[in-house]
């Protein structure tokens, strides 16, 4: 994050005690199932946010909502204050291990400007049988809704506007990450003032050229992947 121009001076490190989170994702076939211990993410509060450093940005992106237990009480109120003054808002949820969808989440539907589910994520938060129906239920509560779908790219409706935004074609060598790519180039996107299908588009974009590293991210310190994605080409 460092080589890349993060800012890292909020970051914290704490001895002793619980450690680091780790993930392990399982590839069975067609579909895949992930293993997590979580270790800080659990313990992670609202006493732990800076919220005048976070309120200086622009945009607030919050993931894996079920996985911050002593956060989630407080989420709905971080996130009202940071709509407030005058922050644009979005949510990925990602996987509810204990698949309940609840946590709070459809209130902060009500909340967010854009929300980024997977295909998977969208049929179980509302209960249909497709991400299309998917779709249309939860653009009733979200300005901006961009489904992922894998491959296949990803369903975008704001408002009465849809787009189905088609995938870019690679031969991945790894999956994991391409979902948060794909948030982090819609964002990109979308903070850059385009349209939802160039933001679906670009997200597809970063999706794709993530998924020809191993792991989520080497992709982003490869410098000539890096030029193609920015002057769109995988």
């Amino acid at each position: 994050m460092k080589e890349t121009g993060v800012d890292l001076s909020r970051v914290r490190r704490v001895s002793g005690g619980t450690s680091t989170g780790v993930t392990i994702l399982l590839h069975h076939g067609a579909r895949r199932h992930i293993l997590t211990y979580p270790g800080t993410m659990f313990e992670m509060s609202a006493v732990d946010l800076d919220m005048e450093y976070l309120a200086s940005g622009r945009h607030f992106h919050l993931s894996s909502l079920f996985l911050h237990k002593a956060l989630q009480p407080h989420v709905t109120g971080i996130l009202r204050h940071l709509k407030a003054v005058g922050l644009t808002l979005s949510l990925d949820t990602n996987d509810d291990p204990e698949d309940r969808w609840e946590s709070g989440l459809d209130e902060l539907l009500s909340i967010v400007d854009v929300f980024l589910p997977n295909d998977d994520e969208a049929c179980r938060i509302t209960g249909e049988a497709d991400a299309e129906s998917a779709l249309a239920v939860l653009a009733r509560r979200v300005p901006l809704v961009a489904v992922k779908c894998g491959k296949r790219g990803a369903l975008v409706q704001s408002g009465d506007k849809k787009w189905h935004v088609p995938g870019q074609p690679v031969t991945p060598v790894d999956t994991i990450g391409a979902g948060d790519s794909f948030n982090a180039g819609f964002l990109a996107a979308y903070l850059r003032g385009e349209t939802p299908d160039a933001c679906a588009a670009f997200g597809n974009r970063t999706a794709a050229v993530s998924t020809l590293r191993p792991g989520g991210i080497e992709s982003f310190r490869d410098p000539e992947l890096l030029r193609d994605l920015l002057t769109a080409r995988v």
